[in-house]
């Protein structure tokens, strides 16, 4: 395939965000740049810090202070701040957010319509006697109620505990009884795509928790305790100012076990995704960035904070991303960056439904969540006259990229570019070499890195047992990547037990200690395994069988999965053996799984 049909070239680099910083550290070379950016981190994220205007009430007295080791860097030490106050530095009649229900007219918000809004939700938390330091959750679509809800609960300085709407009713109670909610914000339902799918009712399920419901059909019946969304007329409000590294919301991430890891970001861990957003994303002030997500993935509060400390707007669409309606909402909204996920634009393509609007105000796409497959992305890249797209990874624990693309950079579909600026990774492999592909470590400390754990022992999860290199703490993070020969790198999925199926992780023991209740199934091993050609992973269910085996197994698996992990979630095929590979530690051999397939 000729690789010169997957190549975008920059032609205006002088116009990029990045191109401004390269002219402060005094170097032409974008490579030079980032090792500079990694290498002297105190004078990049100073530098950042300032450029982002990250309001401070009291300065910082040392960008970074390391007494208590890398592992638990602490960034902006000694200032007091509120990370949410940064969100609002762009003029008041400036668009904050514009929105779109299905089937309705595009509509819009100000800064300073928003911060009116937030500190109404703000006095709204007193009014209901909750206290800065306790936590609330916040179970809702993507909506303006949702920013608002958000923004607000940062603002008055509770731990916001983030749960994506399409979870089933365990999941949301696993993530309740882990924050220990004080207050669950919900909606009474999701109208999408011409379906009704029930929210509060399913929270309701998950607990006895009191509720604030937003209510969007005309018929609702409340349970005893819980209200309707109303907020406080008074539009006043002194935002609680902490320690940088106070929690502002929590977050969670499946691993190799059972429950998911609790992650809590600080008010530095903005800062992270607002850089990413400002030099790799290229988002200046005035530009519409749309990413269809949720505030329960790292994505939601991502787009919040890396649009809205830019100056830039945050365009919502309320119904589902897969047809031509959305793709409408993003030419009339005039979105300059649309964020993706490859299963995503793999649907747009199969569906042929994306081609008769006009997208020329894009300026660059970004895609995450999974392995892109080339062909689809350049597909995407056609869609809006060829337009470049950044590849970005990361996750929930660094608060955004650690490998990306830049503006400034050749752009090849599928390939990422460049460590993200401010840090470095190396590659090495199960000896702990270094090589051109095998198992990411990343090299602390970078602005964004989780410091602790809610639920885990956070040494334990990220630096125990990981080999020396160069005698510097090296973190895991699990990726697997392969460097190639131009210099570039192209994803391999996890190294570890946990999946992303469709943009979302989940462990393999989650499925498994679940399929383990079906009576035919005597032990289990569920594996993703990559389609050829890139694409979303399939799962695929290997399982020893208890005495016979029902025809409609592999529907019965669907059913479980689906209702009790995630309805997104689907088992493509499952596989019986005699008995499963294993170590001589009685570890299951999944690599051998994924090779029998």
């Amino acid at each position: 395939m000729d690789s010169d049909l997957y190549t975008w070239k920059p032609n205006s680099v002088d116009k990029t965000n990045i191109y401004t910083a390269m002219q402060f550290a005094q170097l032409k070379d974008y490579r030079d740049f980032q090792q500079w950016t990694a290498s002297e981190r105190e004078l990049f994220w100073a530098y950042t810090v300032k450029k982002l205007g990250v309001v401070q009430k009291t300065p910082y007295t040392s960008i970074l202070n390391l007494d208590l080791g890398l592992d638990q860097a602490r960034w902006l030490h000694g200032s007091r701040l509120n990370i949410a106050e940064s969100c609002f530095q762009a003029d008041e009649t400036a668009i904050a957010l514009v929105f779109q229900e299905e089937l309705a007219e595009l509509q819009e918000v100000t800064y300073g319509e928003l911060r009116r809004l937030c500190n109404r939700f703000a006095n709204s938390l007193k009014d209901y006697g909750v206290r800065p330091g306790e936590a609330i959750a916040i179970d809702m679509p993507m909506t303006v109620e949702a920013v608002v809800a958000y923004l607000g609960a940062i603002l008055y300085g509770v731990v916001v505990v983030s749960i994506a709407d399409s979870f089933a009713p365990q999941e949301i109670r696993v993530r309740l009884e882990l924050g220990k909610v004080r207050l669950v914000f919900t909606q009474d339902v999701i109208n999408r795509s011409s379906k009704i799918l029930p929210l509060y009712a399913k929270v309701k399920e998950a607990g006895d928790y009191s509720c604030v419901v937003v209510q969007t059909q005309s018929e609702l019946k409340l349970q005893s305790g819980d209200s309707l969304w109303e907020l406080s007329e008074n539009e006043i409000f002194d935002a609680y100012e902490c320690s940088p590294q106070e929690t502002m919301t929590l977050l969670f991430s499946s691993g190799t076990t059972g429950a998911p890891k609790a992650i809590p970001w600080d008010h530095t861990t903005p800062i992270k995704s607002a850089a990413d957003g400002y030099y790799h994303h290229d988002i200046h002030a005035g530009d519409v960035v749309c990413w269809p997500t949720n505030l329960g993935w790292m994505m939601g509060p991502w787009l919040v904070f890396a649009s809205l400390i830019n100056k830039g707007t945050v365009a919502l669409y309320y119904g589902a991303p897969l047809g031509s309606e959305f793709r409408r909402f993003v030419q009339d909204a005039s979105v300059n960056m649309l964020g993706v996920v490859p299963s995503l634009v793999r649907s747009w393509k199969a569906s042929e439904c994306m081609e008769a609007f006009d997208w020329s105000s894009i300026k660059c796409f970004s895609s995450t969540g999974e392995c892109s497959n080339p062909e689809d992305m350049q597909w995407l890249m056609n869609l809006a006259g060829g337009r470049p797209i950044i590849e970005y990874c990361g996750g929930t624990e660094t608060g955004g990229g650690y490998i990306t693309s830049t503006l400034v950079q050749e752009n090849k579909p599928s390939e990422f570019s460049s460590p993200a600026l401010g840090g470095s990774f190396v590659i090495l492999d199960e000896e702990g070499h270094e090589c051109d592909e095998g198992e990411v470590f990343l090299l602390p400390p970078i602005m964004g890195l989780s410091t602790h754990l809610l639920n885990r022992d956070h040494f334990e999860a990220y630096y125990a047992e990981c080999p020396e290199y160069n005698g510097e703490l090296l973190r895991r993070h699990g990726d697997r990547i392969q460097r190639l020969n131009s210099g570039y790198f192209r994803a391999q999925g996890r190294n570890d037990d946990s999946m992303n199926l469709g943009g979302i992780k989940v462990s393999s023991t989650q499925i498994e200690e679940l399929l383990n209740k079906l009576p035919f199934i005597l032990e289990s091993a569920a594996i993703a395994v990559a389609q050829a050609g890139g694409g979303p992973a399939n799962l695929v269910v290997c399982f020893v069988a208890n005495g016979a085996i029902p025809e409609n197994a592999l529907q019965q698996m669907q059913k479980l999965v689906r209702s009790q992990l995630n309805p997104l979630f689907k088992v493509s095929a499952c596989r019986q053996m005699d008995n499963l590979p294993r170590t001589a530690s009685n570890k299951v051999m999944r690599r051998k799984l994924r090779e029998l397939k």
